[in-house]
């Protein structure tokens, strides 16, 4: 009987499985009014405490055979409750109440089986897969079948063309490794594809402002275009200012994708470049809150249903070109390390940033693994200042005359506010 003695981390995860079952059965116990179900709060609760015995008891015994039965008599009961109700459902044969009351079973097991904190997980993960029902149905409806084959391809990208490419440099250079580069092509279509299903799942008609934030993770660029124009057909000064906050919201979404891709390339990088690249941001959403200050009290200040059209995220051709960019921008960033290590750098970093700031910071990220995170960061930072340049210059020559002069200001300050922590950064060394 020694085997059975229960100690408080035994019943803390005991406890754990319980939370489980109640978070799910509360979900479904709300559901009840839309929808026939074999149970609700205390059902789960139960089944979440059949399955915690049964991972205990496999756990003690050091043999799966207990919780293999007692997730035998939960299907069974399941399967039961689903027949004896079944005639009630007026053609309604769901399967979702009753695979989440086989996942609960499952998850009170994983609980005391020395998996707490995956149990937890995976049921938050459950509870959400059920609240969001109309949400997660709405996207669906808003999915086109390109939208589907473009994450198909993703998938096929990422799991069966990435294994097969050698993990080795061809070139003399030895700067192109074809599985990193192409790697890095699936980073960066994955967290645009992150963007763009935002951006359908919450539509274009919410506002600038959550336009400009989805936007902002497929392409700020693009979004600057889309905002540039639609100043120019709305014609009116409040409408323009809302737009400029969208501009400057994705703008700011941009210096955090900046973060996230050289966190996941290099995470030492990320302190060089957290200073700079916060001060930009900071700066760009204190523009962003003075125009919203200025200008909450009127009605006429929001905008329309703004108008960004974007494509599908990953495609081949797509790939393929960013592929070759990021490819030629290493080779480049290899030769001139080679030769004039800072200011060169610096200066390919300010033409690769007027046109795409993904492609310079992967390759600086990679760069400073060798060695110089210093000049690493600073040439980032330099492509984000040329690429703010040159979004603005996009303003300038597309937008509204309101939109332009205020978009410029604002691309002046965030400007003048990166290369002020540059040059500090450069100074204290």
């Amino acid at each position: 009987m020694d085997d059975l003695t229960l100690d408080l981390i035994t019943i803390r995860n005991f406890a754990i499985a319980i939370l489980i079952g109640a978070l799910i059965g509360i979900e479904r116990e709300k559901r009840r009014d839309t929808e026939q179900m074999i149970g609700g709060l205390r059902t789960f609760i139960l089944l979440a405490m059949v399955g915690a015995i049964g991972g205990w008891l496999a756990d003690t015994y050091q043999s799966f055979v207990p919780l293999l039965v007692v997730l035998g008599i939960a299907c069974v009961t399941v399967i039961a409750g689903f027949l004896m109700d079944a005639s009630s459902r007026e053609g309604q044969l769901g399967l979702t109440t009753e695979l989440a009351a086989v996942a609960v079973t499952l998850l009170g097991g994983f609980a005391t089986l020395g998996q707490p904190e995956l149990a937890v997980g995976l049921g938050i993960v459950t509870a959400a897969v059920l609240a969001f029902k109309q949400p997660l149905h709405g996207l669906i409806d808003k999915l086109g079948w390109d939208d589907i084959f473009a994450g198909l391809r993703l998938l096929i990208a990422s799991f069966i063309v990435l294994p097969l490419l050698p993990d080795e440099a061809l070139d003399p250079w030895q700067a192109l490794n074809p599985r990193q580069l192409w790697l890095f092509v699936v980073l960066i279509s994955a967290l645009s594809m992150v963007g763009y299903i935002a951006t359908r799942w919450l539509g274009t008609g919410r506002g600038a402002a959550i336009t400009g934030i989805t936007g902002g993770l497929v392409s700020s660029t693009a979004t600057t275009l889309a905002f540039s124009r639609q100043s120019r057909d709305l014609g009116k000064s409040a409408a323009a200012q809302a737009l400029v906050s969208g501009t400057l919201l994705a703008w700011a979404i941009m210096f955090a994708r900046i973060m996230m891709v050289s966190f996941a390339v290099n995470p030492a990088l990320v302190w060089r470049l957290a200073p700079p690249v916060a001060a930009m941001s900071l700066a760009t959403l204190a523009i962003v809150a003075i125009l919203h200050l200025r200008h909450r009290s009127t009605a006429k200040g929001k905008a329309g249903p703004a108008n960004l059209v974007i494509s599908t995220p990953f495609s081949l051709t797509q790939a393929a070109k960013f592929g070759l960019l990021y490819a030629a921008i290493l080779l480049l960033v290899k030769i001139v390390g080679e030769f004039h290590e800072g200011e060169g750098l610096y200066l390919v970093a300010a033409i690769a940033g007027s046109t795409d700031v993904d492609a310079i910071t992967l390759s600086m990220s990679q760069y400073a693994r060798a060695g110089a995170p210093e000049i690493a960061g600073t040439a980032i930072v330099i492509a984000a200042i040329a690429n703010t340049i040159a979004k603005g210059g996009i303003a300038a020559v597309i937008g509204s005359a309101d939109y332009r002069r205020k978009l410029l200001v604002a691309t002046g300050i965030i400007s003048a506010v990166g290369v002020a922590a540059v040059i500090f950064q450069l100074v204290i060394g």
